[in-house]
């Protein structure tokens, strides 16, 4: 099976576990049952003047112990895995048991999953039990980078609750995101603006927009590098993931200094993709939680 260890591993497990079982076998016959354990010295051997060696086995409830052990141990090899690749009579494994319970799931909440599945977003968020269910999907998957508020935190993650989505705000381009994930691609641009150079469009950018900005020192460098994602009035462009800078609204922090890092280094924020590890009812529920 393929939870099950196979080829040298399992023989390996194998060969330790019957060394192991046979080695306490051979302890416990050779404390109570051998002719060691029964022959007693006229002599025993003193040490430091006041130690000696004793002659007789240990108390006999060690000995139903260990033997309770050993059969308990058997039995266990005997029905369950443990035994290198061996099944056991059961055929029990921890995926076996994962599909069963799956199986289980479908066969009593298909119905229920149905329903919900053919709902429309409205009506899902018409229905409190099941916007409760979408908040305890979004604090068990979510809330670690967004907070549990939805509205972001640590100026690392983007706040869910205003209205500034960076790759798009519609239902569909959200699914997208929370399907495939995001990968932020602002690269650095110290290299090619030098110090000065990044301190003018930064401070351009803080100034896009308003009057008299068109003879900023920095407007030529950021129509040169800055326009083709950023667009000439910096309003983004959601199909690259590149967000609107014209506006009061940032993720990394809106003053100079975060500015100029931001320039200077770049961003390369990561939203992890959930496609394989969420289900399309639970993406959905998210869907009718954050659209709200």
């Amino acid at each position: 099976m393929a939870d099950l260890p196979s080829g040298f591993w399992s023989g390996w497990i194998m060969v330790v576990t019957i060394v192991s079982l046979a080695a306490m076998a051979w302890l416990t016959y050779s404390l109570y049952f051998s002719a060691d354990a029964e022959a007693q010295t006229e002599i025993d051997p003193v040490w430091d003047n006041d130690l000696k060696e004793g002659s007789k086995a240990p108390p006999m409830w060690w000995f139903w112990l260990l033997f309770a052990s050993l059969v308990f141990t058997l039995t266990y090899l005997m029905l369950y895995p443990g035994l290198g690749g061996w099944t056991g009579m059961l055929n029990w494994s921890l995926g076996s048991r994962m599909a069963e319970s799956y199986e289980n799931f479908e066969a009593n909440f298909a119905e229920e999953r149905e329903r919900i599945s053919n709902l429309s977003l409205l009506e899902i968020q018409n229905e409190p039990q099941l916007i409760a269910t979408a908040e305890r999907i979004f604090a068990r998957e979510c809330a670690d980078c967004h907070g549990s508020d939805g509205r972001g935190q640590a100026a690392l993650f983007p706040n869910l609750q205003d209205i500034d989505w960076q790759w798009g705000s519609s239902v569909e381009q959200i699914e997208l995101s929370i399907r495939g994930g995001r990968r932020a691609q602002m690269i650095a641009w110290k290299d090619v603006l030098g110090e000065q150079g990044i301190e003018q469009v930064a401070e351009y950018i803080l100034v896009l927009g308003q009057q008299n900005s068109e003879n900023h020192p920095g407007k030529v460098a950021y129509d040169q590098y800055c326009v083709a994602c950023h667009g000439l009035e910096g309003d983004g462009n959601i199909l690259l993931g590149a967000p609107r800078i014209s506006d009061d609204i940032w993720l990394y922090g809106g003053d100079l200094e975060t500015l100029k890092t931001t320039l200077r280094e770049g961003r390369f924020g990561i939203m992890p993709a959930f496609g394989d590890r969420l289900d399309d009812l639970q993406i959905k529920l998210l869907l009718a939680l954050l659209v709200r």
